[in-house]
């Protein structure tokens, strides 16, 4: 299904993974978002589950090693065109991980990447939901 313009949502998956009280996160290379820091993840492939493709995209982007221990929230992406047409609908499963190994480094669609607690996060540049998911995940809600 093509990502423009598809036809129905597109289902995508990112991995919140906690290591000493901070949160791994990847500043993104190219669209969608570039430059814009948020969780390592993308679009689930057919056939594989979201937990799966979470832990999929953080090897991919981080080479970082985690255990997922389940979807902790969903939420929609959606952009619109000049014409108020969808351009991009995902439908995006957060995946609670746990830290096993690597400290990573950024590789695939990651320029950058570091961990962070919550002060850190509101220095950057951040999706909307991603406040929201750091403190969830690290237990400050």
């Amino acid at each position: 299904m093509p990502r423009l313009y598809p036809p129905a949502p597109l289902a995508a998956a990112i991995a919140a993974v906690v290591r000493d009280g901070r949160v791994l996160l990847v500043q993104r290379a190219r669209e969608p978002e570039p430059r814009r820091w948020g969780f390592p993840g993308g679009a689930v492939e057919l056939g594989e589950t979201v937990t799966g493709a979470a832990l999929r995209e953080l090897a991919e982007e981080t080479g970082v090693a985690a255990a997922a221990l389940g979807v902790f929230d969903a939420f929609d992406v959606i952009e619109r065109d000049a014409d108020g047409r969808v351009r991009t609908h995902f439908v995006v499963a957060a995946v609670a991980c746990r830290w096993l190994a690597g400290d990573g480094i950024a590789a695939s669609d990651a320029c950058a990447l570091g961990w962070f607690d919550l002060d850190g996060i509101a220095a950057l540049h951040v999706h909307p939901h991603l406040p929201r998911l750091a403190a969830r995940v690290l237990g400050a809600t």
